[in-house]
């Protein structure tokens, strides 16, 4: 690595690949994510053995064309989290990782923090029924799931109508979804012709049903998070945004969950199947799926089934800010509740340069597109927001993108991890109550209830799985954020902190 300024480096390679990482002196770089990172540019040396034995594998030249790096770089499998790649003449699916379009929403409220706080343990108790056991109440008939799978937000829209009225659909203000749609990424509607054959056994029903996978959270460092504006940076975005200091906010971050993982899973072993047989397949095991006329219809079923995917996950997310909206409403009374933005990192998207296509990949990595960018939205003048969570408990940032050519205008999606979930769990536990006994969160096991309290083979299950994701296991968010406003990325618009948070 060569580093050019106080926020910027480079990582020599022999393909002459353009690489920036961005992080300053504060911010942890791991030397297995930058060995994980060099690994991944040999992709470009796989891609030319391909051309040499198969000149039909690709149309013209493919190779990497510039990759990014995120401040919030970590090992992930085979490439980092925080990568962004350009590619021209193929894509690489597990570029954008398992989780199709895993990304962030965020709602404005004009709640006070203490009207929440006071009625916290009715609030927890609420939460628990309609996340966890069984309360989400979400009807949805064969079309609608049809709908949302092949047209996304805009799907659920045309047919709400068909369970207007019942369980959680008394919340779907239909005049304010319409509203909504231009304030989500790609106005969370990928329109696909038809849902990829993985999925027809969750696609396929014959009646209406109260589906299991729609308004989940997942696993992992996905949450729900109710949060005060703690701090306003930028005042005149702020008050573009709607956001004012001491608001109640609600962050919500999660993806496909199970319905992105049949798509990856189909995809890996496709792109073995069609690999030339006479070279050694990649040791990273990443794999190319070209943009030819040789393998047009594998190309074509991808991007349906990405497109499946994440429309899934902005209908996802959707749903889990209404379930909270319920609860909030049922509990403290009629409230403002506007959205943001929604957007994900994880995700690809087609752009062309000089006529030619070329594919961006995020893994882990927000849009931060600058106003130019953003001309079709209302951010046209103030540039995308970035909605970066901290660790849990920690604060999170709201960035407003500047569209940086060299970051290929990707902000981080976090403060990212500075322990593995193996080293994690090997924390004090004196470190861990003390963090435990300072934070409000709220899981499917409530560790006071005298039935879980006498089973210590559960609660130790619990604390694991919390230790995993703990401030303790992950970077500062600080020097994160400093080094992306720093370097021209985003603008640092609002720090937000958490009052409680919801995880699965």
């Amino acid at each position: 690595m060569n580093r050019l300024d106080a926020n910027k480096s480079t990582l020599d390679n022999p393909y002459g690949i353009p690489v920036n990482i961005f992080a300053n002196a504060a911010v942890k770089v791991e030397p297995v994510a930058v060995e994980e990172l060099s690994t991944l540019l040999d992709l470009q040396n796989t891609l030319a053995e391909i051309q040499s034995v198969d000149p039909d594998f690709f149309v013209g030249t493919a190779g990497i064309e510039q990759v990014a790096i995120t401040p919030d770089f970590h090992k992930g499998k085979g490439i980092p989290i925080g990568t962004t790649l350009k590619t021209k003449g193929f894509i690489a699916p597990q570029a954008i990782g398992k989780d199709v379009n895993c990304g962030m929403r965020l709602y404005i409220t004009d709640l006070k923090a203490d009207e929440i706080r006071s009625r916290l343990p009715e609030l927890k108790k609420a939460i628990r029924h309609i996340y966890f056991y069984g309360g989400r109440e979400i009807p949805i008939t064969p079309n609608q799931k049809e709908a949302l799978l092949r047209n996304g937000l805009i799907g659920l829209l045309d047919t709400w109508k068909e369970t207007e009225n019942e369980g959680l659909w008394k919340f779907y203000d239909a005049v304010q979804q319409e509203k909504d749609i231009d304030r989500v990424m790609d106005k969370g509607s990928l329109t696909t012709g038809g849902i990829f054959e993985g999925l027809h056994n969750y696609a396929k029903h014959t009646h209406k049903s109260y589906d299991s996978q729609i308004g989940s959270i997942g696993g992992g460092n996905h949450f729900v998070e109710v949060q005060q504006v703690q701090n306003i940076m930028d005042g005149a975005t702020a008050h573009a945004w709607g956001l004012k200091k001491e608001a109640v906010v609600i962050m919500i971050h999660t993806g496909s969950v199970s319905v992105g993982y049949p798509t990856s899973t189909h995809f890996i072993q496709l792109l073995k199947s069609i690999y030339p047989k006479n070279i050694r397949h990649p040791e990273n095991g990443i794999y190319a799926l070209p943009f030819s006329e040789k393998y047009k219809a594998n190309w074509d079923s991808f991007w349906m089934s990405l497109y499946n995917a994440a429309n899934f996950a902005f209908c996802n997310r959707m749903f889990l800010g209404l379930m909270m909206q319920r609860i909030l409403q049922e509990h403290l009374g009629d409230f403002n509740f506007e959205l943001l933005y929604d957007s994900g990192h994880n995700m690809l998207w087609k752009e062309e340069e000089n006529g030619v296509p070329v594919f961006i990949h995020r893994k882990g990595a927000c849009p931060a597109r600058g106003p130019e960018q953003m001309t079709q939205t209302p951010f046209l003048w103030t540039g995308e927001p970035a909605l970066i969570p901290g660790s849990m408990g920690a604060s999170s940032f709201i960035l407003a993108g500047q569209g940086h050519r060299e970051s290929l205008s990707s902000a981080s999606h976090g403060a990212g991890r500075s322990l593995s979930r193996g080293d994690s769990l090997k924390v004090s536990d004196d470190i861990f109550e003390k963090f435990m006994s300072e934070f409000h969160i709220i899981t499917p096991i409530d560790p006071n209830d005298p039935q879980i309290s006498r089973r210590s083979d559960i609660l130790k299950k619990w604390k694991d799985e919390i230790k995993k994701e703990a401030p303790f296991a992950f970077k500062q968010v600080g020097p994160v954020i400093e080094t992306q406003t720093s370097a021209g990325i985003a603008r640092a618009v609002a720090e937000v902190k958490p009052i409680f948070t919801v995880k699965g």
